[in-house]
């Protein structure tokens, strides 16, 4: 079976003095990326994808280190632009969260809008489906403000906050079926993941 693995990155340094999407992988996200792309070594991916994002570009380079092609960075495949606001502490942060997915046809305070957002995610999806190498599996490294619009559009459901990734630390994973998209399991911790088929990701 061809899978989508859709991996959101794990902890981020977070700096307040930069823009968000420049923000990096922590030490501990580094540390779990390595873990990933050890314990993944057999999977022969098509293809990695990633957002243009500095954190989802540096998770990606640590997968595809050892192989023969870099990561394709995809702009499209990026989280839901917040820039109108910049870095919000964690309480603002989670009350404009909030709002974003119980309002997706609003933009919160210049937030792009949760359902063009999705729109954007989607087609991203359904594009690398088509045109990336078939057979074969794929890995997309990207964010959870997205892949939890992804994951409603997959369940055919309305666009809903009980659809973000669990726990605070990133690193979490989807896995679609190809041809056509299909969603085979919802979040997983990206720990389970391991090679040999992917056996723990079906």
């Amino acid at each position: 079976m061809n899978r989508i693995i859709f991996l959101t990155h794990p902890e981020v340094a977070i700096d307040p003095s930069i823009l968000v999407p420049d923000w990096g992988l922590s030490e501990r996200g580094i540390e779990r990326m390595h873990l990933f792309a050890d314990r993944t070594r057999d999977i022969a991916w098509s293809r990695i994808f990633c957002s243009h994002e500095r954190k989802a570009v540096e998770a990606a380079a640590i997968v595809a280190a050892d192989r023969d092609r870099a990561p394709c960075v995809i702009e499209a495949l990026g989280e839901n632009d917040r820039a109108s606001t910049g870095y919000l502490e964690k309480t603002a942060f989670e009350a404009h969260a909030d709002r974003f997915f119980a309002h997706p046809h609003e933009s919160i305070e210049g937030w792009e809008r949760a359902i063009d957002a999705q729109r954007r995610i989607v087609a991203a999806v359904k594009r690398i489906d088509r045109e990336a190498p078939f057979p074969g599996h794929l890995l997309i490294l990207a964010h959870g403000g997205v892949a939890a619009l992804l994951l409603a559009h997959l369940l055919g459901a309305p666009i809903s906050r009980q659809y973000d990734q669990p726990g605070t630390g990133g690193g979490c994973f989807l896995t679609i079926h190809r041809h056509p998209l299909r969603l085979l399991k919802a979040w997983q911790p990206m720990e389970v993941l391991r090679g040999n088929g992917m056996s723990h990701a079906s």
